[in-house]
């Protein structure tokens, strides 16, 4: 039998059957490009380098150096990843649920060291970039530019070492996005 890393989720996915198949298809195509061990170990590193948001409260401490408008951005940031992560992790995953791909699919050395427990649908890690991005774009499009290449390779890192299906870092990239600009609304309505 296959190896497929450890899931809190035991039960299938809800996702309709067709995008079961697309998401299988990608990842094979995925697994199957060749790549160089220095592309395989970077994009290891910068997924697991997403784990709790890290590499997002270092880009945040650096955009705060850049003055107040930084400033603001790093914030709108953060408070963007904060609710993404929870919209995510709290309340998608619990609903969405769907094994994650399995592990014999992966070549060996883009695998995750320790495979995460949670439920596929969708990617946390994608959903926090996303979010991330898009709170700093809001308030500085120029900034959110330069994060943007950023937050899109760690979205496909996802893939890549085969964390995730390719529904699922889409899902996560939706609820990032569409977080973030919720909390602009709300922010501009208590004004």
């Amino acid at each position: 039998m296959p190896l497929r890393p450890p899931s809190s989720s035991t039960s299938p996915s809800i996702l309709p059957a067709s995008i079961v198949d697309l998401d299988r298809r990608a990842g094979r195509r995925i697994n199957a490009l060749v790549s160089s061990e220095r592309a395989d170990s970077v994009l290891l590193a910068l997924s697991t380098s997403a784990n709790n948001g890290a590499i997002w409260y270092g880009v945040a401490g650096l955009l705060s150096l850049t003055g107040p408008t930084g400033r603001r951005a790093a914030v709108r940031g953060l408070l963007s990843l904060g609710g993404a992560s929870a919209v995510a992790n709290l309340v998608a995953k619990p609903i969405f649920g769907g094994p994650r791909p399995l592990a014999a699919d992966v070549p060996g050395r883009r695998q995750l060291k320790v495979f995460p427990q949670s439920a596929s649908f969708p990617s946390g890690h994608t959903a926090s970039a996303f979010a991330f991005l898009t709170g700093v774009a809001l308030e500085s499009p120029v900034r959110g530019a330069a994060v943007a290449p950023l937050a899109v390779a760690l979205g496909y890192s996802r893939l890549h070492v085969g964390a995730h299906w390719l529904s699922d870092v889409a899902g996560g990239a939706l609820i990032g996005i569409g977080v973030a600009a919720l909390g602009r609304r709300v922010g501009r309505r208590r004004r």
